[in-house]
């Protein structure tokens, strides 16, 4: 049997340790080929590949981003995308196909298994947004730097008695900014499932100097006042429909200088969260991921994703994975809210 491999979306630590894992034992145990196909969708929409062999696999355990290169390709905004797609698999040989990504991946590679291509899933995104699995490798390395650079900030925010605003990924949930922020000892963190009340967040500002303590302010990008929106880099979309958010900070700092007089400054860690080389929990979750993933393959489990339940690794429909995006529950939000101001 011939596989492919793709991987999706944003890059994520963790990918390499996927594709290594699923190769190293796909090779000598069930005797597969592996064919990765580069940046994302576009690998199999225009027949661009790359060989994936032993070899090849060596020394990627700690590699961040991906050596298959990644893009949002969306093949279902092309009139001709997925008879392409069926047509280059085909014609290079390909039988099964593992998809390694997020909500977009994921979703297509779930529309493309109901039009009968051979699909395994494996869920990928910093954010820990994806229903179906309990964790998603890449999150534990976004909320170690960000709770490192929380720490960091402390103590400049003491030094010069400011307001420090730290803005961290996360579109429409909030897990990033939730344990970063918890880790860190953030005294507010606004997150997209709950609305905050910018004059609530200014007396708990006031609140922390008056104990002669600087605050600490952790926002997820996605978050939204309760009478604004979205704040956004740019209008535009990309092929999925997605706006690029950002911004949120900048204007949380400026409202808390107007309205309480204190100096506030931002840090946004943007892209830093998902760069370089994945904690050893990622490593281990990725790898568990993709030697499952071709066990998958092998069982002709179509149209299934691994995921993390407990301490076990199963399989869980794609169309469950992708139905609804996994919010913070509103108990685990609560428990933060003790320590806020």
């Amino acid at each position: 049997m011939r596989v492919g491999v793709l991987t999706g979306g944003g890059d994520c630590p963790g990918l390499n340790a996927v594709i290594r894992a699923i190769v190293r034992r796909g090779v000598p145990e069930y005797g597969y080929s592996f064919l990765g196909f580069r940046d994302g969708w576009r690998g199999p929409l225009e027949a661009l590949t790359k060989p994936l062999d032993i070899p090849a696999v060596r020394g990627l355990l700690p590699r961040g981003g991906t050596i298959l290169g990644s893009s949002r390709t969306n093949p279902f905004a092309l009139e001709d995308g997925v008879a392409r797609i069926k047509h280059n698999l085909q014609n290079l040989g390909v039988d099964a196909l593992i998809a390694i990504g997020g909500e977009d991946t994921l979703g297509v590679a779930t529309k493309l298994h109901e039009m009968g291509v051979n699909v395994v899933g494996v869920p990928k995104t910093i954010d820990n947004d994806l229903a179906g699995t309990d964790y998603t490798f890449g999150f534990d390395t976004a909320v170690t730097i960000a709770t490192e650079a929380i720490d960091r900030l402390h103590t400049t925010a003491e030094s010069h008695h400011r307001t420090l605003i730290v803005e961290v990924m996360g579109r429409h949930a909030g897990w990033i900014a939730l344990h970063s922020g918890m880790a860190g000892g953030a005294n507010a963190i606004l997150i997209p499932e709950v609305r905050f009340d910018i004059d609530q967040v200014c007396d708990w500002v006031e609140s922390r100097f008056r104990l002669e303590y600087a605050p600490i302010i952790v926002v997820s990008e996605g978050a939204m006042p309760k009478d604004g929106d979205e704040v956004l880099l740019s209008g535009e979309k990309d092929a999925f429909g997605h706006v690029r958010l950002g911004g949120i900070g900048d204007w949380l700092g400026r409202e808390i200088e107007s309205r309480t007089g204190k100096e506030a400054r931002t840090t946004v860690l943007g892209h830093v969260q998902r760069g370089g080389t994945p904690t050893s929990r990622d490593r281990w979750l990725a790898t568990r991921f993709g030697l499952h993933a071709i066990d998958a393959v092998a069982a002709e489990k179509w149209g299934q994703m691994t995921a993390l339940r407990g301490t076990d690794i199963v399989t869980v429909p794609l169309q469950e994975a992708t139905a609804q995006l996994k919010l913070v529950d509103p108990a685990l939000y609560a428990e933060a809210a003790v320590f806020f101001g």
